[in-house]
């Protein structure tokens, strides 16, 4: 979701770069590192003595929920998951499920009839519970399903769980390492249903 179908960049980071000033974090070392996984398995990485990881997360989320000034979807995305038929995708986020549907909103995108949350798994991603979880809902082998990610803990999940993995990189402003096919955002980017029902992407390359 964040970073992969809308853009949550600046609100995450502004709540976050609080929180780790108040802890005496470098803020600029620290905010890379807390994309793509849920809040409280980022606290707990971070081992700080006399912090409790789930007291933190759920302070964190709350100020995220209030804060989603300058959340917008990517380019091309409402557009791309307009043409999905509803039983063939889901969203799979390191969000809670009440800051998920608040940026989702924010973005305006539908909350998907499948939806996996922090909530959802007792592992976060990198495992890839939160992936063979959605598989389930979805009722097909995750080794059938295309994972759209832009942040590492993510990639690994959807490696991990078996599946394809997309890299969407409109967020990212470095250049990332992998071996994953790789697209800036949604624009020229449709859907191709064939007798069978099976989707399957279609991307406009420019002459």
């Amino acid at each position: 979701m964040d970073g992969t179908l809308l853009n949550s960049t600046l609100a995450a980071e502004r709540v976050w770069a609080r929180w780790a000033e108040q802890h005496g974090l470098d803020v600029k070392t620290f905010l890379p590192t807390m994309h793509g996984a849920r809040a409280v398995d980022t606290v707990r990485r971070l081992g700080l003595p006399g912090v409790d990881p789930e007291e933190e997360a759920v302070k964190i989320t709350e100020a995220e929920i209030i804060d989603v000034d300058g959340i917008v979807p990517l380019p091309g995305a409402v557009e791309f998951l307009n043409g999905l038929p509803s039983a063939k995708w889901a969203i799979v986020t390191s969000s809670p499920l009440e800051l998920a549907k608040r940026r989702l909103a924010a973005a305006g995108i539908p909350v998907p009839a499948n939806l996996v949350t922090a909530e959802d798994v007792k592992v976060g991603k990198p495992s890839p519970d939160c992936y063979l979880l959605a598989a389930q809902k979805l009722g097909v082998s995750a080794a059938d399903c295309l994972v759209f990610e832009d942040a590492v803990p993510g990639i690994l999940a959807g490696d991990a769980a078996g599946a394809d993995v997309l890299v969407i990189t409109a967020t990212h402003t470095h250049a990332i390492e992998t071996a994953h096919t790789t697209i800036r955002n949604y624009e020229g980017l449709d859907i191709h249903i064939d007798r069978e029902g099976r989707p399957s992407l279609v991307k406009e390359v420019d002459a």
